[in-house]
């Protein structure tokens, strides 16, 4: 039987056996209404949380976070206190979030949370925000002209199925689990991320230097200048239907797989992508979206510029490809486009930036390194993915 009709969810903790019980949003859930004036100097040294501060669908406060003082605030602000729940009514879509920890403020854009009476819990009201239900429900109601919103009327009239105080609290531990363990290995790999940029810095030369501030014993010599050309050679195979290959896509973070997998009609004039080769997007190069394919072969958008490269240690470039210098070199040689946010990359001025090259057998070396530390937060990327995936699953597989 439908888990929705017997108000029974599909998982549950041992000793639980009766019904979910129908409540209203507006006969459990307060929506705070009162603001305070952040230009008191009462609220100077608190933290300002604003949905921008806030990831997407985790309740993770980024590190953006800035004081009232700070943000030199004059416009009326929420309070809120530890253990209130804070909901960004606007763009419902985006899943902004978060289970207070501290206290602060929040922009006029968001909704601090308390139950009324003590049969719901405030960790109960948290994951309610992070099911599917109250997902689909936001979003469709917020769709309007302008920019999407939810108003205080459309969220009192939510309907949802709740359990004894119990049961909230058993599922508000576990979930609560959960979520450490996620912070956890987030923090794991923004460690190791942080430790990468700092040695991308240390392990290359500065901008008109030739030696790097470490390298490994036994290297003493200076690193040559060479320009891209002399090692990027531009290729452009197109694709057919029978190829089917897997369609890549190429992002600011990495080479990903795209939805559908394999070629069809309308991918015919794709270029096919060979493994160990580079692929780059000519508009907003300077963003990142440059990379070498470490997946398969597969079929990439016409749009970006194919390339082999030839006598340079694959994994010496890779991590080179995105430091701070290049970025910037990018956008030195791309030109303003059509749209004021879109700049072009000018490939000839591209193939004629400089890198400094150490000999074969110190490109080996530091290639190795950064490639086993790329395996490694590849790893707890790949952790922290599944503990996401995990906890969506359980959500609903908890939830009625």
């Amino acid at each position: 039987m439908d888990n929705k009709k017997n108000g029974i969810p599909k998982l549950r903790f041992p000793g639980f056996t009766g019904a979910w019980e129908q409540r209203k949003w507006v006969d459990s859930i307060n929506i705070s209404n009162e603001m305070v004036d952040p230009t008191t100097g009462k609220f100077d040294d608190m933290p300002h949380i604003a949905p921008g501060n806030i990831e997407s669908f985790t309740g993770r406060i980024l590190d953006n976070v800035k004081t009232v003082k700070e943000e030199e605030l004059i416009s009326g602000k929420f309070l809120f206190k530890p253990g209130d729940v804070v909901f960004g009514k606007i763009n419902p879509q985006l899943g902004k979030y978060f289970y207070a920890r501290v206290e602060g403020l929040t922009s006029a854009d968001s909704y601090v949370l308390n139950g009324k009476n003590k049969n719901i819990t405030q960790m109960f009201i948290f994951l309610l925000l992070q099911t599917r239900d109250f997902f689909k429900y936001s979003v469709s109601v917020s769709k309007r002209s302008g920019i999407p919103k939810i108003n205080r009327e459309e969220l009192n009239g939510f309907k949802f199925l709740i359990p004894c105080k119990e049961e909230q609290e058993k599922i508000g531990d576990f979930f609560l689990n959960i979520d450490s363990l996620i912070t956890l290995h987030q923090r794991k790999l923004e460690h190791l991320q942080e430790q990468k940029k700092g040695l991308l810095q240390k392990m290359f030369p500065k901008n008109g230097e030739t030696v790097p501030e470490v390298r490994f014993p036994g290297f003493t010599d200076a690193w040559e200048q060479r320009k891209l050309g002399g090692f990027l050679q531009e290729y452009s195979i197109k694709s057919k239907i029978e190829n089917e290959y897997p369609l890549l896509s190429s992002t600011n973070k990495g080479m990903e797989y795209r939805e559908g997998r394999t070629a069809s009609e309308s991918n015919i004039g794709y270029k096919i992508l060979k493994i160990n080769d580079l692929v780059l997007s000519p508009q907003n190069l300077w963003l990142g979206n440059i990379n070498i394919n470490t997946l398969v072969t597969g079929i990439v958008s016409p749009s970006y510029k194919t390339l082999k490269i030839n006598n340079l240690s694959l994994y010496f470039l890779l991590p080179q490809l995105k430091t701070k210098r290049m970025l910037e070199k990018y956008k030195q040689v791309s030109v303003q486009g059509a749209s004021v946010v879109r700049r072009n990359l000018d490939f000839t001025e591209f193939m004629n930036i400089s890198l400094v090259i150490p000999t074969n057998k110190e490109q080996e070396q530091i290639g190795e390194f950064f490639k086993q530390l790329d395996s490694l937060i590849a790893l707890h990327q790949r952790k922290l993915d599944h503990l996401e995936l995990m906890k969506k699953g359980l959500l609903q597989q908890m939830f009625v």
